[in-house]
């Protein structure tokens, strides 16, 4: 080919793309960026075409690309969608196998705060406090009672209590003290709580859920912390009223399902045939898979307890696949000196060669590193929640469902599906749902709420 008709087909080619990421309503000062991606990707593999590309060698580009810690996740998926639209134009079999939502869910790292990683080290300064409760505007408020609110950390550490509760009784507690003024905590008591207390109720018309979290918040801060126990307030609880889960038709729930794809579809099967909650899946381990005897270890699931639920048959081969493709990812970061991730507790010192065993890794591992701002340790983490979440609630729109289907609809489903397969309560006899035959662990193990 001479070299002027070369050069035409090359800007009708880039042409195209252009006109291709406008359609996908790319920004046209963005446009020039996927190009730019688009065209690392190409020289990546130089002296190859892109047609003679495998999907691995995708998958491969995006793990390496996954481990450069100076990108923003916008970046991350920016790069991902331009290579996607490499492949629109570009006809090849295996490009409809690659999982690009899976890249594009890794974009979002899990933040230093974030559940799954906040307890590794108590946060020490006011900035830390204040994005552990998501407000940076107590940061000043923070700044000025700090050893109550490090002593605040510290019970509630002790007592064993969850991140989120910790999170959001911590924040309670900031905008009690911003109402006052940012006032010395001894300096308030009971009058003053009663006040905050029947504004939210009164003037800002909060639910009576949140009414009463605020009030276990303060009464915790009051008789744990400050050991001032508040007394009576005169001030009742109130009463929320008593809701039904959503519950989706064993319809609905194919309909949702097949609106997914690839490690979404994955979590989201496991969501409904097992009946698990969104961050028990995804902080499932290697270890937790029991094929041969088709059950589920969940690691301390709601109340610091584990329980055993049931694998479908249906998605074993599935989830046998998903842990190969896994288990490279994991060879690959051990070749190049990572390959470990984080550990619950105190296991990390205890047994310091455990972070890189294969049975440690997390079975939806995210596809990018992360790295700790305190530790400067680069680990490779699960999938972030809002990526699923996100996912199940645009995929029930698709599928013209018009309850308010969540990932925990899922869960729902399940168990409600159970009951009217008339399942015996004292027996762990076999169901039928849309994953059909599921045989379920003894009953201790399968209460639902």
């Amino acid at each position: 080919m001479a070299t002027g008709s070369r050069d035409d087909a090359e800007r009708r080619f880039w042409e195209r793309y252009r006109n291709l990421a406008l359609k996908q309503g790319v920004k046209p000062t963005a446009v020039r960026w996927h190009v730019l991606r688009a065209e690392q990707f190409i020289q990546s593999f130089a002296g190859r075409r892109l047609a003679e590309l495998a999907r691995r060698d995708v998958d491969d580009y995006l793990a390496r690309l996954g481990q450069d810690s100076r990108l923003r996740p916008w970046q991350f998926q920016q790069a991902v969608d331009a290579i996607r639209n490499l492949y629109n134009i570009v006809d090849t079999e295996w490009a409809g196998n690659v999982d690009w939502e899976f890249w594009r869910d890794s974009a979002r790292t899990l933040e230093e705060q974030h559940v799954t990683t906040a307890r590794e080290h108590a946060p020490v300064t006011p900035e830390e406090f204040a994005k552990r409760i998501g407000e940076s505007r107590f940061a000043s408020l923070i700044r000025e009672h700090l050893d109550v609110f490090a002593r605040f950390s510290t019970v509630m550490r002790t007592r064993g209590l969850s991140i989120r509760t910790e999170k959001s009784y911590l924040g309670w507690c900031c905008r009690f003290l911003a109402r006052f003024g940012d006032s010395d905590p001894q300096h308030l008591g009971p009058p003053e709580v009663a006040a905050f207390l029947e504004e939210l109720a009164v003037e800002r018309n909060v639910s009576a859920s949140t009414q009463n979290q605020a009030l276990n918040a303060l009464v915790f801060l009051y008789d744990k912390v400050l050991e001032r126990p508040l007394g009576d307030l005169g001030f009742r609880r109130a009463r929320g009223p008593r809701r039904l889960p959503v519950v989706l038709s064993q319809g609905e729930v194919r309909r949702l399902l097949a609106e997914l794809r690839g490690t979404q579809w994955l979590i989201g099967s496991l969501l409904y045939g097992a009946g698990m909650r969104l961050m028990e899946s995804l902080r499932l381990r290697v270890q937790d898979l029991d094929f041969d005897r088709a059950l589920i270890t969940v690691r301390r699931g709601k109340g610091a307890k584990d329980r055993i639920v049931p694998l479908p048959q249906s998605l074993v081969t599935a989830l046998g696949q998903h842990l190969e493709a896994v288990r490279e990812l994991h060879q690959r970061d051990r070749a190049e000196g990572f390959g470990e991730t984080v550990l619950p507790d105190a296991l990390a010192r205890k047994y310091p060669k455990a972070a890189g065993e294969w049975r440690w890794q997390f079975v939806f591992p995210s596809g990018r590193l992360s790295v700790d701002p305190r530790s400067g340790a680069t680990r490779r983490y699960h999938l972030h929640e809002t990526a699923v979440q996100k996912a199940v609630a645009a995929a029930a729109r698709k599928a013209g469902i018009h309850k308010k289907a969540s990932c925990h609809t899922l869960r729902h489903s399940f168990a409600t599906h159970l009951i009217e397969a008339g399942r015996p309560a004292t027996t762990s006899a076999p169901f039928r749902n849309c994953w059909g035959t599921v045989t379920c662990p003894p009953p201790r193990s399968t209460r639902m709420c």
